[in-house]
């Protein structure tokens, strides 16, 4: 009885606190101009043009040399499979893992790799033990000292940070600073450290390259659109896992059958995902924090971004330019392909991959979406809108409560928004927005996730109160 109570009180915290964030405008079309940003991505200016002309220009016959960061995770062999498939292209100087030694291994033995870092000094061990005898000839590491080396290796020059989370921000610095591209799939680096990382890209000159779906189509669409043409930027969400339950059902569904819903929050519809970002797509926290990196990855405001449901993940997403044209991408749900542009910019290279058929999709639907159903969302915005450190705060909040949903110790699906908020809400008072540092962005990223634990214990109490 206690634990359905404390549902229900959160059922009505949640509408309470969305009726108060949605009183306000969260998005929408502006197109004013107003709040814009220098772009992180090579786009939006004369020089961006002109060196993506250089570049198309030079032809396919290019080679370049990557430093792969969470190569046995899921962005990780997909990325091996293109440099499978473009062996010409690409080699592999640097590959860094967490605790996978078994795959690892064989990483090892067949692209051999300068260096081999492994999550801990364990893991690190065993590995070094199973390569003994088998010819491999590179380093073996552990820890941050091993991603910091995989991420700065002399020959690479591009590096592929496909490691989740806010442990991508340090190792993407340094290789900014080594004038290294960087292929961005690990979002959180620009949502957590985008006060420090944009001025970085332009000191050091370097291509801030998106790899994930989303804003790769944007940047795809922008190639060749003039200074000044981009008037809107359009995001496509496939609505994740409770996309056909009204806000009602849904509601209902967490306090009639919670079990359930773990069960279906950590499985999409439509990708193949690691844990993390499959319950960030549930919340939608992850179009959220799209949003945020589009912001310092495009340059446009909180005012000109959207957010559309699009279920059959066909449109990866949309840009509107200033004479209102629409440009979108369009594909098949496969991570690989926004992979192959991050690191073949602006080249377009021959895959092995399934033409998309129009007629098998048959059609497209779109709708906007329920922001009282995905508060997470607003939080974001509003964390965007405030800049700063906030953003670090959104981002590290939602990494521990996304953790502790899945840990599966009786956090309630809705209360994850709460407890971000409530965390978000403490930061008022200590919001920086000026002289941002990395350490600030890195002393905000360990408070909000200690808050998180500290609030997430207390709601747990009182269930068995």
């Amino acid at each position: 009885t206690t634990t359905t109570t404390t549902t229900t009180t959160t059922i009505s915290k949640q509408q309470s606190t969305n009726s108060q964030l949605f009183n306000q405008k969260f998005s929408g079309s502006a197109g004013t101009g107003e709040n814009w940003i220098d772009p992180s991505a090579p786009v939006n200016s004369k020089e961006s043009l002109e060196l993506t002309l250089a570049k198309s220009l030079e032809g396919a016959q290019f080679q370049k040399r990557l430093s792969l960061l969470g190569s046995t995770g899921s962005i990780g062999t997909q990325t091996l499979d293109i440099v499978d498939a473009c062996p010409d292209n690409f080699v592999i100087d640097a590959l860094s893992a967490g605790t996978n030694v078994e795959l690892m291994t064989e990483q090892c033995l067949k692209y051999q790799p300068k260096v081999a870092s492994m999550a801990t000094p364990e893991a690190a061990a065993q590995l070094k033990a199973n390569l003994d005898g088998k010819g491999f000839r590179g380093q073996i590491l552990s820890g941050d000292e091993g991603i910091l080396a995989a991420a700065t290796v002399d020959t690479a020059d591009t590096v592929v940070t496909g490691i989740v989370g806010a442990a991508g921000l340090q190792p993407t610095i340094e290789a900014i600073k080594l004038k290294k591209d960087i292929a961005l799939a690990n979002k959180e680096t620009l949502i957590s450290g985008g006060p420090v990382i944009n001025p970085l890209v332009k000191e050091y000159g370097i291509n801030m390259l998106p790899a994930d779906s989303e804003h790769s189509a944007i940047f795809q669409c922008l190639q060749g659109v003039p200074p000044g043409g981009l008037r809107r930027v359009i995001l496509t969400a496939s609505g994740g896992a409770f996309r056909d339950l009204t806000k009602e059902e849904l509601f209902h569904m967490c306090r009639d059958d919670p079990r359930a819903v773990q069960a279906k929050a950590t499985t999409h519809p439509n990708w193949d995902m690691g844990a993390k970002i499959t319950l960030d797509s549930a919340t939608m926290m992850n179009k959220g924090l799209e949003v945020i990196e589009a912001h310092y990855l495009f340059g446009a405001s909180y005012d000109d971004i959207d957010v559309v449901i699009h279920p059959q993940s066909i449109v990866h997403s949309m840009v509107e330019t200033q004479d209102t044209s629409c440009l979108a991408q369009l594909g098949w749900a496969d991570m690989r392909l926004p992979l192959v542009y991050s690191v073949s910019w602006p080249h377009r290279l021959k895959m092995p991959y399934q033409p998309l058929d129009l007629a098998k999709v048959s059609q497209m639907t779109f709708a906007k979406p329920d922001f009282e159903k995905y508060p997470c969302i607003a939080l974001a915005y509003e964390a965007g809108r405030a800049g700063g450190t906030m953003t670090a705060v959104l981002n590290a909040a939602n990494e521990a409560a996304n953790e502790l949903f899945r840990q599966d110790r009786g956090l309630g699906f809705l209360e994850i928004p709460q407890l971000i908020e409530q965390t978000m809400e403490k930061h008022k008072e200590d919001l920086k927005t000026t002289d941002i540092t990395l350490d600030d962005i890195l002393e905000c990223d360990a408070w909000a996730r200690q808050q998180v634990t500290d609030q997430s214990q207390s709601l747990l109490n009182k269930q068995y109160v």
